[in-house]
């Protein structure tokens, strides 16, 4: 049976009605979940977070090579279809919590704290994400900035959000700058609106993140707050958004920019993150 027959079937049977307000368009083209299992170069001792499983396709697929899956679902009726689907398939490795993944984050579940745990050495741990593009933003700020990162995601995002985060100068973003800041971006694959089921309005991409494992020895909040202020207004030179930020004279903030070794007419959006962190050094 082909996956959009099944996700039509499984939506009737439990009477679940996608819901646009929670990024609920199911994936139905086998060959992209087959990508998302590629991508994340999964082995038998991984353990992954899956956020956003949904009716359980990935889920099974996860849990039949890895470890440990740990699989977070906002929807209470797409939560008790996943641990339907999952007993009946006789899968027993996946732990589902029904809950918000950014309400949760302090992790109270205990393989949420073995995996958050600085001295868990098993490996670390993936994250496999389906994210509702509304939270994609604050869900790479909470889980890339965590002390114990995971060593690798592969989400699903929407085309242009993957695009802006991995970026290259002139099309630099905050985004870009701060999710490349902890990991290497690269797109898998873009997939189109038509592998949904209900389609979406837009397309959408695989990306992969693979973390950094070295930790800066900078200070990261005063490396962001410049990074900030750099792109606090988008369409003015960025030594005039830098003057205004730190209240610095105009000749100070451009010399501070030429020492670094640009033109004091570049805008934010014209640095690398490397870019960035040399700007820093003059700002410290």
């Amino acid at each position: 049976m082909a996956l959009l027959e099944k996700t039509k079937q499984l939506c009737q049977l439990y009477d679940i009605r996608p819901a646009r307000s929670r990024g609920q368009n199911f994936l139905i083209k086998e060959e992209v979940y087959e990508k998302i299992i590629e991508a994340a170069d999964l082995k038998a001792d991984d353990t992954v977070l899956e956020v956003g499983p949904g009716l359980g396709f990935l889920t099974a697929s996860l849990a039949k090579i890895v470890k440990k899956v740990v699989a977070v679902e906002l929807d209470d009726k797409l939560a008790k279809v996943l641990k339907t689907g999952l007993v009946a398939q006789g899968i027993k490795n996946v732990e589902i919590v029904n809950e918000d993944i950014l309400r949760i984050f302090n992790f109270q579940f205990s393989i949420f704290n073995e995996i958050q745990n600085p001295k868990f050495k098993s490996g670390g741990y993936k994250i496999v994400a389906n994210l509702p593009y509304n939270i994609t933003s604050i869900f790479l700020r909470k889980f890339l900035s965590d002390e114990n990162k995971p060593e690798m995601m592969v989400l699903m995002l929407q085309k242009e959000v993957a695009e802006r985060i991995a970026a290259r100068p002139p099309k630099m973003s905050l985004l870009a700058i701060s999710v490349q800041f902890y990991s290497e971006p690269e797109i898998i694959e873009i997939v189109p609106a038509n592998c949904f089921w209900p389609k979406p309005e837009v397309d959408s991409a695989i990306i992969k993140l693979k973390i950094k494992n070295k930790k800066s020895k900078m200070n990261e909040a005063d490396f962001f707050r410049m990074v900030k202020i750099g792109f606090s207004a988008k369409r003015k030179m960025l030594k005039n958004n830098l003057a205004a930020g730190y209240h610095l004279a105009a000749e100070e903030t451009e010399e501070k920019v030429k020492r670094a070794g640009f033109n004091p007419k570049i805008r934010a959006q014209e640095l690398s993150l490397e870019d960035w962190i040399k700007l820093f050094g003059e700002f410290i």
